[in-house]
């Protein structure tokens, strides 16, 4: 069953045409890998379906609901969550302050023992030990692990994750990816863009790849991988090699 769909989305900025009649099925407790060159329309993708900006034509769809002319905080408390790519965490407070924040604010039910809530939610995404931590002084895997995790604290169903792996070493990146797999395994459905081709590639369930707001595949990885015109477009091939 589809917990997300996207049906036709576009979006123009004056000429520009940034999602192009996309359309997108996502299926519950599924882990989607997004991939596209810069410009491709993969944050506005994003944004669209966080309902930070709306779309010029089509409809968004989760859990069967027409949520097309929902907000922000009204998606939220039903169950989309996003991290961005670059982290903005409070700086001044703790991460589990910063944690409590969604646990308080964010969740559907948010008077239902937000500590606590926010406790799991840093077992879950290795934080614990810097529970008091100003969170100004995390480094860079940590602010990514508490970009995550301020987007769980608010219990969604469905996550999204803007180039959560960039930035990071290689021993960083495989103890994020470690994280990423425990959330999926919680049952959260993943969406999530990334630059880092082979870290995307080891978690992904499905593969859809979008060129200037087009969806040109979806499908097996290794398969949408293997095309022609994702070599072309993505990597920067001669297709016909």
């Amino acid at each position: 069953m589809a917990i997300l769909s996207l049906q036709n989305l576009t979006k123009r900025y004056g000429a520009l045409i940034v999602t192009d009649g996309l359309s997108l099925d996502v299926e519950k407790g599924e882990l989607l890998g997004i991939l596209g060159p810069n410009g491709a329309g993969k944050t506005t993708l994003f944004n669209l379906i966080a309902g930070t900006v709306k779309p010029d034509q089509g409809r968004v769809f989760f859990n069967d609901e027409d949520i097309s002319g929902q907000g922000v905080s009204e998606r939220c408390r039903k169950g989309i969550s996003r991290s961005f790519q670059v982290p903005h965490p409070f700086g001044r407070m703790t991460v589990f302050e910063n944690v409590l924040v969604g646990a308080t604010f964010g969740r559907q039910n948010s008077s239902s023992q937000p500590e606590a809530h926010a406790a799991d939610v840093l077992e879950l995404t290795g934080l614990k030990s810097k529970a008091n931590t100003l969170a100004g002084s995390l480094t860079l895997l940590e602010r990514k692990r508490l970009e995550m995790a301020k987007a769980l604290a608010t219990d969604p169903k469905l996550l999204l994750l803007d180039e959560i792996a960039g930035g990071l070493t290689e021993r960083e990146c495989q103890s994020l990816l470690a994280a990423i797999r425990d959330v999926h395994k919680s049952g959260v459905t993943i969406v999530w863009i990334e630059h880092v081709v082979h870290a995307l590639l080891s978690v992904a369930q499905r593969l859809m790849v979008v060129n200037f707001g087009k969806k040109i595949a979806d499908g097996n990885p290794a398969t949408v991988m293997a095309s022609a015109e994702v070599k072309s477009v993505y990597m920067g091939e001669d297709a016909l090699v």
